[in-house]
């Protein structure tokens, strides 16, 4: 078990180089990072390179790297210890804003604009190489217990503000069924809360945040149009 999980961590380590040697900037940074979201289950043989890959840029200051654990796995061996019916909901409202006729997994989604299957190092810095949000959206100011967005341009719609809570943490699951049974997966960036908060409509706006059930989970906020549409704005608590 421990020499599958170094492997594991080491495929990770590789593809730090990877990503950091690849041409091209993130049009990105720290105050407007690009929003990755990998839709992805411990009962899915084909996730943990895309878990590795992902894992691979969540270091980065100009990338909020986020892992979602759905449930339509559940059913075939193994329940996935992180997964919530509310995050099978958000991907299939990507599934409907994308014009996908169904939800599949590994799936990144990148800034609620574009996405592509999560194993493929290339589409994946592809997208986020392309990505070109800096600048274009509201400030987002995280505190203690509030948040603040500030004034823009206005949205064609209202726009959801959403309190993602994730585990920056790296988590070791050890798998005793379904396709990865006998295996011990390493988690980060796992999302275990997902909360809207209210609409921004151009106007500055602040929100309460409500306690976090862990100490350890850290705060992303995202102005995200609504149903499922592009990311507007993004920032770490």
């Amino acid at each position: 078990m421990g020499r599958r999980l170094n492997a594991v961590f080491a495929m990770g380590a590789g593809l730090v180089a990877v990503f950091a040697a690849a041409s091209g900037a993130i049009a990105a940074d720290a105050a407007h990072p690009v929003v990755i979201e990998l839709f992805q289950s411990q009962g899915c043989s084909s996730c943990p390179p895309a878990n590795a890959n992902v894992a691979a840029l969540s270091d980065r200051a100009d990338v909020l790297a986020l892992s979602f654990s759905v449930t339509y796995w559940d059913q075939l061996g193994w329940k996935d210890t992180f997964a919530r019916p509310a995050f099978t909901a958000r991907q299939w409202d990507y599934a409907h804003a994308l014009g996908r006729p169904s939800v599949f997994t590994p799936q990144v989604v990148v800034d609620g604009r574009a996405d592509t299957v999560g194993v493929d190092r290339g589409q994946l810095w592809g997208l986020i190489r392309n990505a070109a949000r800096a600048g274009a959206g509201p400030s987002v100011v995280v505190g203690a217990n509030a948040v603040r967005i500030g004034a823009a341009a206005a949205p064609a719609r209202p726009a959801d503000v959403w309190l993602v809570r994730y585990d920056p943490r790296t988590i070791a699951v050890p798998i005793r069924g379904g396709e990865n049974g006998g295996k011990t997966l390493p988690h980060k960036n796992i999302v275990r809360a997902l909360v809207r908060l209210g609409t921004w409509r151009g106007q500055p706006a602040s929100f309460a945040l409500p306690p976090a059930a862990d100490q350890a989970w850290r705060v992303a906020i995202l102005v995200q149009t609504a149903g499922s549409g592009p990311i507007l704005a993004a920032a770490r608590g």
